[in-house]
């Protein structure tokens, strides 16, 4: 069995988008392929998210899984600065926290790597 793998960022087996309601963002996390949801769900979990987050010092972060979708939600509260209304800073809806996420590094197996987007090699 190979169980050779390389690191790529969650960009290149997934993409995201994110939401905001108050001081909490939700940030989805969808797969390229099926094939990559298994790979992600044990990567990408509460704690690892935690940790990428630790900088903007969520209160909780939750998963939940959607596994008809291939996808994850995730939801981090406390770490939009008091959300829209009292936020200063200039994302105050947390857009591009989704971006944040999709550049978490992700061990990917060899012979998953045709899935991937981007460029064959890195």
């Amino acid at each position: 069995m190979n169980t050779a793998t390389i690191t790529v960022p969650l960009y290149r087996a997934a993409h995201g988008r994110t939401g905001d309601k108050g001081n909490r963002s939700n940030i989805s996390v969808i797969a390229w392929h099926a094939e990559l949801y298994p790979v992600l769900l044990a990567q990408v979990t509460e704690a690892a998210v935690a940790q990428h987050f630790a900088h903007r010092r969520p209160s909780r972060v939750q998963r939940f899984e959607l596994p008809l979708l291939h996808a994850m939600n995730f939801v981090l509260d406390e770490v939009l600065d008091g959300g829209v209304n009292d936020a200063l800073n200039l994302d105050t809806h947390g857009k591009a926290l989704s971006f944040w996420l999709l550049d978490l590094p992700i061990q990917i197996p060899v012979t998953l790597t045709a899935l991937l987007a981007g460029p064959v090699s890195d």
